[in-house]
């Protein structure tokens, strides 16, 4: 599981520009089940199991990343840029990046604090402020290796630190695609969907093609969630907590999930000694939103792992969470099958 999951954060592939994820996810799969790519770049799998089930479940992750795209080229060289996906500008000043097909080596800057207004000096950097230093002498060197539309990449190594805790870039959501990879490689008692889907991060974008295409009874969406159980984050505003399980959700921006199902989960999770919690706070979203209004409707449950620092360079989840993430959607979906 785990040397999927490095081999998977260590891929670029921010929304839109999916393609080398993809590749690694059907070079596990090509041999374990069918599947084929619809025209978004979605991976449709269907692994049959050892028996038919009376209902058709789908499991579902996303991906893509965020990341940031080239939009201009400057004289000088240096590159203007813009967020894909939803990323707060204070993790991004000063980080090295990877720009393009080349790997082109690069570092976010801007203006020098020291001719920084006093104002702008209390303020986080706005993209519109940011440049990429790619080391080129002017436009000309610089479209040598670089040109508009390329994307840019966090470069970030996986680490493993502390009592079970993982460091990279994409863990949203690579860890999801990790899981469905572990299923498809294993047993299943059931027939069972999966997908993997693009473009979430910029507005669920695969998920609401993929789930009008397979057209499940029950979809379960596996993420990475919001965990902000740091110093100064108390009660309600730590939203979940690393170590404390998986996170089944009861609603967020996108959807008020199934009460049925949001029971059943807890209750798997209770009957098999798992760890289990939900968010304290209604905030954010994922591919459930476009899943569970889809065609006539789909009976959706999201369960997500916490991760600190999303959408950053540096994400940090738990392996226990990881694993018990793992336990739970296996169980969850086994119920799933045959319910009435």
């Amino acid at each position: 599981m785990f040397n999927k999951l490095r081999e998977l954060c260590l891929i670029n592939g921010i929304s839109g520009d999916e393609d080398k994820v993809r590749d690694y996810i059907i070079s596990r799969i090509s041999d374990k089940c069918e599947y084929n790519i619809d025209n978004l770049g979605n991976i449709i799998a269907f692994k049959k199991g050892r028996k038919a089930a009376k209902n058709k479940v789908m499991l579902s992750a996303h991906m893509d990343e965020v990341g940031l795209i080239v939009k201009y080229i400057n004289d000088d060289g240096s590159l203007k840029i813009e967020s894909v996906g939803g990323i707060d500008p204070r993790v991004v000043f000063g980080r090295q990046v990877t720009v393009g097909k080349n790997n082109t080596i690069g570092v976010v800057g801007g203006v020098a604090v020291h001719n920084l207004s006093s104002d702008e000096r209390d303020k986080a950097v706005p993209f519109d402020k940011m440049t990429v230093d790619i080391g080129a002498q002017d436009r000309y060197e610089a479209e040598k290796t670089v040109s508009l539309g390329d994307s840019v990449y966090f470069k970030s190594d996986y680490i493993e630190f502390g009592k079970g805790f993982i460091k990279s870039k994409a863990l949203d959501d690579r860890f999801g695609c990790a899981l469905l990879l572990e299923l498809i490689e294993g047993d299943l008692e059931y027939d069972t969907y999966f997908t993997f889907v693009v473009q979430e991060e910029i507005g669920l974008r695969g998920a609401t093609a993929a789930s009008y295409t397979v057209n499940p009874d029950y979809a379960i969406v596996i993420e990475a969630t919001t965990a902000a159980d740091i110093p100064l984050s108390e009660g309600e505003k730590s939203v979940c907590k690393c170590g404390n399980g998986p996170v089944v959700s009861f609603m967020d921006k996108s959807t008020i999930y199934n009460k049925e199902l949001y029971s059943l989960a807890f209750d798997t999770a209770r009957e098999n000694n798992i760890p289990c919690q939900t968010k304290t706070m209604i905030a954010g979203g994922n591919d459930s939103g476009a899943i569970h209004i889809s065609r006539g409707g789909v009976k959706t449950l999201a369960v997500s792992v916490p991760c600190r620092y999303i959408h950053s360079p540096s994400c940090v989840a738990n392996k226990d969470d990881i694993m018990n993430s793992l336990k739970l959607v296996r169980l969850i979906a086994d119920r799933l099958y045959n319910r009435q």
